[in-house]
């Protein structure tokens, strides 16, 4: 892959955007890699956690608009289908999916964030989604889902971009480490998450991704479905 690092140690799987003389823009062979760099997680038995970073000072500078140029109206139709495919690939991996932040994560790299579970930060990193004000549309659908559509308006609407504190107190980002600290902090979390019983972080992740979709009560089945999968597997408190 020319765009997409992507490597596995010890249980953990780390799609890296390779772009960085590019400000880590998403291209469309970036779309196609992130899409094949979450299918070979998906598909690896031995990965139960997955790091989403960016090579350089910048998570994902968003969209790289010079590829637009001389696009016809359907190429730039496919295009956009394309990365629609890759943040999906991203938010459907089974396992958890860590978003690790640093400098701007604009449009494309809002989009990606927001389709890992949660997002780690550091301190200069930047949330904006100026999709509107470049005359496009796109980023439109996430970010209402978790900041409400008032913000997520605001941001579109005027170019606001949030700080990492900022992101991190309207529940963007789940938590904000300084430099000095940060990569053994990210540490303590990843050994949390590979200590506990793989099948049931998975099954709890399902049950609230497909559960806010649901009525409560479409909700509590789906709970109960994940528990009697997991008791017949003979896997209930971690025990086999």
């Amino acid at each position: 892959m020319s765009t997409v690092l992507y490597s596995v140690e010890s249980g953990v799987a780390t799609i890296m955007l390779d772009r960085p003389e590019a400000r880590n823009a998403l291209n469309g062979a970036m779309c196609d890699e992130l899409c094949a760099a979450a299918a070979r997680a998906a598909a690896d038995s031995s990965v139960r956690l997955v790091l989403v970073r960016g090579n350089g000072p910048v998570f994902c500078a968003g969209a790289d608009v010079k590829e637009r140029q001389g696009m016809t109206k359907e190429a730039v139709r496919a295009r956009r289908l394309k990365g629609f495919a890759a943040y999906a690939a991203i938010e459907a991996l089974p396992m958890p999916v860590i978003a690790v932040v640093q400098g701007a994560a604009l449009g494309s790299g809002v989009e990606i964030a927001a389709a890992c579970d949660f997002i780690v930060a550091l301190p200069d990193a930047m949330f904006g989604t100026p999709e509107a004000l470049r005359g496009t549309v796109g980023a439109t659908q996430r970010l209402p889902r978790v900041l409400g559509k008032r913000l997520a308006k605001d941001m579109m609407f005027t170019g606001r971009r949030l700080t990492a504190e900022e992101a991190r107190a309207l529940g963007l980002v789940a938590r904000v480490f300084q430099h000095e600290s940060f990569e053994t902090s990210l540490q303590e979390i990843i050994n949390i998450i590979l200590a506990a019983p793989p099948a049931a972080l998975r099954l709890a992740k399902r049950c609230i991704d497909r559960g806010v979709e649901l009525d409560p009560q479409g909700a509590l089945e789906l709970e109960l479905q994940a528990i009697d999968e997991q008791l017949a597997s003979g896997q209930w408190m971690g025990k086999s």
